[in-house]
């Protein structure tokens, strides 16, 4: 499994995941994916052997003009079900995590409350509940968890 830059073409695959994954929820459409691009944000897919088709991706929101002055937020990490507890999950989320570091910035994210193993991964990562936002996912309704992980500094990130 390897990480690339999300591009354009990539987009069409990653909604038929998020279609997969979250059917109840609102599932992001192109044009998210597509201006999470344009707008510069950090967004990755996984991709197995030499397919050229993601099997997952992930995306790092970022906002602030100077180092140790941003801060981040995971928008978003998806993996088709049939590659799902490869490690590709985390391999996006650690790929995140280094881009915060390296902008010495915290990370925020929502996660729904009943998703026991995205939440399992994210302390295991240094993630801590800060929040509980109700209703938040639509249309299901369902709640989810505000998490965050304090920004780490260059000696920290090694």
């Amino acid at each position: 499994m390897k990480l690339h830059p999300m591009v354009r073409a990539d987009i069409a695959r990653c909604v038929e995941i998020e279609k997969m994954l979250f059917e109840g929820d609102d599932p992001w459409n192109e044009w998210a994916f597509r201006s999470e691009l344009e707008i510069g944000n950090f967004y990755l897919v996984a991709r197995v052997e030499d397919s050229e088709v993601p099997v997952g991706y992930a995306g790092l929101a970022i906002a602030g003009r100077r180092l140790g002055e941003y801060e981040t937020s995971v928008h978003t990490i998806g993996v088709d079900p049939d590659y799902q507890r490869l490690g590709i999950g985390t391999a996006l989320l650690t790929a995140l995590l280094a881009r915060a570091d390296d902008l010495q910035a915290p990370v925020f994210l929502e996660v729904r409350t009943d998703n026991n193993p995205a939440i399992a991964l994210y302390e295991r990562y240094g993630f801590t509940r800060i929040g509980l936002r109700k209703r938040y996912y639509h249309p299901s309704g369902a709640d989810a968890y505000t998490m965050m992980r304090p920004a780490k500094t260059q000696e920290e990130a090694g």
